[in-house]
């Protein structure tokens, strides 16, 4: 008698342990889901947030409002353009280059824009226009007008802020609708 209720003890640990092992895993699993959602909800909280910058500051640059546009832009931030020329480095020196770009196409605008993120990356697709009013990087001003389809890519830190911007726009189709020619280099 003492071994069935041994064994009946013994049956009963293993029943109870295997029932503890599928509740703490089921358990462990709806943390685990808990947790992917809750990281889910962050990248897409992310997202939005890094939306929300790079639209903010494309409206700045809309109305023309550069330290604005640049209020969210980290003091390391890279312009690459679109490859094409080395890069600018610096948020004070991006600056200096955009506003001489406002200066010299003071109407410039973007319309029909689309806004997607993913990750740390916006990509903003639309048209843009504008009309080469004034002197720009030694290119005589010409009054003529550009347009064309441009996407631009801006990469995100974790705190937010603008710290790199590519574009895939033609600068040579925008050169040869203003009728610009590039400044000669001077020795």
């Amino acid at each position: 008698m003492k071994k069935v209720f041994l064994l009946l003890a013994v049956t009963a640990a293993v029943f109870t342990a295997c029932d503890t092992n599928t509740t703490q895993s089921g358990r462990e699993g709806a943390e685990g889901a808990g947790t992917d959602t809750a990281m889910a909800a962050n990248a897409d909280n992310k997202e939005e947030r890094n939306k929300k910058v790079v639209q903010a500051s494309m409206e700045a640059m809309i109305s023309r409002n550069v330290d604005q546009a640049f209020k969210d832009v980290a003091p390391d931030a890279v312009e690459y353009g679109d490859g094409s020329m080395p890069p600018t480095r610096g948020k004070d020196s991006i600056m200096n280059m955009v506003k001489g770009w406002v200066n010299a196409f003071p109407d410039n605008k973007g319309e029909n824009l689309t806004y997607v993120a993913d990750g740390d990356w916006v990509m903003v697709w639309g048209d843009w226009s504008g009309t080469f009013k004034n002197d720009f990087m030694g290119m005589k001003a010409t009054n003529k007008s550009y347009k064309l389809k441009d996407v631009d890519i801006f990469k995100l830190n974790d705190a937010g802020q603008i710290i790199e911007h590519h574009n895939i726009q033609s600068p040579n189709t925008m050169m040869s609708q203003i009728g610009a020619k590039p400044a000669k280099k001077t020795n």
